[in-house]
């Protein structure tokens, strides 16, 4: 990363890391995208023992891996303060976080997940697609949680385009092997929504491998020569990486639990409404990509003007981030609301799920503005390393705020399931006006410290 002296400089840059970015962000949830459609073309029951399946385990894997996230401001900061020699120290401290967290989810899955699923009220057939379906994506969590760590070391020098080269070559073959497992073709047997836990397990050790042999091979990753020699464990590191990845992880883990939350609440209803809901919200966080990967990029070019001291240029590409995030989702919710029918029927071919799914695609639409706002805020907030109010912050929206106001109007009025979803907008709504008031804060108190 260069440093820029104007407006149009910025622009450049920040979308010259920002595209890579977004098509990676894209392309690693179309896997979870294709899991979902294939498996529901497969079978309503399929569609949703996947639903309740990635609802235990996307809480759990952005909350977690959001922890390694810790990597890409550690290291965007000391390639902005030219300390380019401690980075590998700190890339395979991260790497050795990773496999200890993985490892642990591994083992704590063994125990806990028969008890959870049986404690929930929903169809024999559906609890067991979602517990062979976690099963078998559990082979592939350790390499998943490495390439996190490589891919936050990669971004952090803004060459986002290794990223996006790596999932687009691994995506295409996440889809044959979907096809493969889910439908039972070349002589494999049909697993339906178990075949996509298979074919996502395969694809995370294919990214994890390409990531390593990248990173040795080629420039300038070899300049930093992060796999020529054997680091001991560094505590002092780890504790670095987890004093800010932590408040990272549990921000994200309290904003994706709450979707996770309500859709494990959507089991005392139909497996029509909670393939439906899973839809919905499926094809709703395909389009939070976008202010995700903005996020993302906000925080390797805060991450980099901080680090270098240059607390106005921060600023400006915090605001520049908002502002491309708000636009761009405003268009898109716009074309939803009138779209909502044909998205619904790329899920399911079953006319009542696909009526139910128009209708949580409503409510999707109506949070999109907020999610705009406070995923870039966030990461703008990550770049200046403030993340512990930021942690409370969304607690109290997600949980305190959005939540119980959905349980209420859900339980408690005749908006039924719709209730939930209404109560999600509260929560992000919430989280978008604090976070913002907390950014221009800490950038009135950078500004002061510059002068």
């Amino acid at each position: 990363m260069d440093q820029t002296n104007s407006i149009r400089g910025k622009v450049k840059q920040l979308s010259f890391i920002l595209v890579p970015i977004l098509v990676t962000q894209l392309g690693l949830f179309a896997m979870n995208f294709f899991d979902t459609i294939m498996s529901g073309q497969f079978s309503t029951n399929d569609l949703a023992g996947v639903a309740i399946g990635s609802s235990l385990w996307m809480p759990v894997f952005t909350g977690l891996s959001g922890i390694l996230l810790s990597v890409t401001p550690i290291v965007a900061q000391l390639v902005g303060a030219k300390k380019e020699k401690d980075v590998p120290q700190s890339v395979i401290q991260g790497i050795y976080v990773a496999i200890l967290m993985a490892s642990a989810i591994v083992v704590i899955g063994i125990f806990a997940l028969p008890t959870i699923l049986n404690a929930m009220n929903i169809d024999p057939e559906v609890r067991r697609i979602a517990f062979y379906y976690l099963t078998a994506l559990s082979f592939g969590i350790i390499p998943l949680f490495v390439y996190n760590v490589l891919r936050s070391f990669i971004d952090a020098l803004g060459l986002t385009r290794v990223s996006m080269f790596i999932t687009l070559l691994s995506l295409p073959l996440n889809v044959v092997f979907n096809y493969v497992l889910i439908f039972g073709k070349l002589g494999f047997p049909a697993l339906g929504g178990v075949g996509a836990g298979v074919a996502s397990a395969l694809t995370y050790w294919l990214i994890a491998l390409i990531s390593i042999f990248i990173i040795h091979r080629n420039l300038p990753f070899r300049k930093y020569e992060i796999f020529s020699r054997f680091y001991r464990v560094n505590f002092s590191k780890w504790k670095e990486i987890l004093i800010i990845g932590v408040p990272i992880g549990f921000s994200i883990f309290f904003e994706t639990s709450i979707f996770s939350a309500v859709t494990l609440f959507m089991s005392n209803y139909s497996t029509e409404v909670i393939a439906a809901h899973q839809a919905a919200i499926n094809f709703s966080s395909f389009l939070y990509m976008i202010p995700l990967s903005i996020a993302m990029a906000l925080t390797i070019v805060v991450g980099f003007e901080v680090g270098a001291n240059r607390m106005k240029d921060a600023k400006q590409y915090g605001w520049m981030g908002v502002g491309i995030a708000v636009t761009i989702s405003s268009v898109l919710g716009i074309i939803v609301f009138f779209f909502r029918e044909p998205v619904a029927s790329m899920y399911v071919k079953d006319p009542q799920v696909i009526d139910l799914t128009v209708q949580f695609l409503f409510f999707a639409v109506l949070f999109q503005l907020s999610d705009a706002i406070q995923a870039p805020v966030q990461g703008v907030l990550r770049g200046y390393k403030d993340v512990n109010i930021t942690l409370i912050m969304t607690m109290i929206s997600y949980w305190v705020i959005g939540l119980p106001s959905g349980y209420f109007m859900a339980n408690y009025t005749n908006l039924e399931y719709f209730g939930y979803w209404i109560g999600l907008i509260a929560g992000l709504t919430a989280g978008a006006i604090t976070l913002t008031i907390r950014l221009v804060l800490i950038q009135k108190k950078s500004l002061r410290a510059d002068m």
